[in-house]
């Protein structure tokens, strides 16, 4: 009897799928599930498996308590492995690797749609349109991967509102390309936290309590009064997965806050 093993190129799209949804969303009721089961030739029953599967190499998700389904193959820990070496070319090569399946069934080129909100590229065309499609499938990735990690809510507000959430890096994107689309390099956080977390305003120690820069703590403004100084020392909501690297946070520390840098 003929096994039907899994290809690298169906676990890399299963791995990077694994990466955008929350880990309450691995099922196979899932249309993101099923759409791309249909794509890849499996059954929706089948890839929910498999990404349980993965989840079971995850550290995050092991050390709650949860244990994925287990019987992760070597294949799957290759494909882990890959991903954890080189987001950014990982990322890139799922989009091409996506295509590549829609080609073989004869579909339509797909139209990218991104949670950012920015503008179509359609203006833009040959190099130019490469670079700026590229730029777009980058930042998508990143921002659906931590804002699933963080089930879309700010982890020092707690606002929910998908349209005022930001995926934020915590050593900038143009600091570190290696780690540029690491979602352990990112938090989930409001527009204005964002903002202020990237002018250095706020930061965390290796606890992941907020700590206010001495500007903010002597300020006292009433807005600055409600929305900042209360999460002072307060510990952060963590993410079900990626957990933020405590090295990132170090290094933000030195060069990004404004007490240091």
């Amino acid at each position: 009897m003929t096994v039907n093993r899994w290809t690298k190129e169906q676990l890399k799209l299963a791995f990077n799928l694994y990466c955008q949804l929350p880990f309450g969303k691995l099922h196979k009721g899932n249309n993101e599930i099923i759409e791309l089961a249909g794509l890849i030739g499996r059954t929706p029953s089948a890839l929910a498996m498999k990404l349980c599967n993965i989840a079971s190499l995850d550290p995050a998700i092991t050390s709650s308590g949860r244990s994925g389904l287990g019987n992760a193959s070597a294949l799957d820990r290759e494909v882990w492995d890959e991903f954890h070496a080189d987001w950014d070319r990982l990322a890139l090569e799922c989009a091409h690797i996506h295509e590549q399946f829609r080609v073989e069934k004869g579909l339509s080129e797909t139209k990218e749609s991104f949670d950012d909100g920015l503008e179509d590229f359609d203006d833009f065309t040959g190099e130019t349109r490469r670079v700026v499609t590229e730029q777009r499938i980058r930042q998508n990735f990143f921002r659906r991967a931590v804002l699933s990690s963080y089930r879309e809510r700010c982890c020092m507000s707690g606002l929910s509102d998908t349209r005022l959430l930001i995926a934020s890096h915590i050593v900038p994107w143009s600091k570190d390309r290696e780690n540029r689309l690491n979602p352990r390099n990112g938090l989930c956080l409001s527009a204005l936290h964002d903002k202020a977390f990237d002018r250095g305003l706020i930061a965390l120690d290796d606890d992941f309590r907020v700590i206010l820069s001495k500007d903010l703590e002597q300020r006292d403004e009433p807005f600055v009064q409600q929305f900042f100084h209360p999460l002072a020392g307060q510990v952060i909501t963590l993410p079900e997965r990626f957990v933020p690297d405590i090295n990132f946070l170090a290094r933000h520390r030195e060069v990004v806050f404004v007490d240091n840098a």
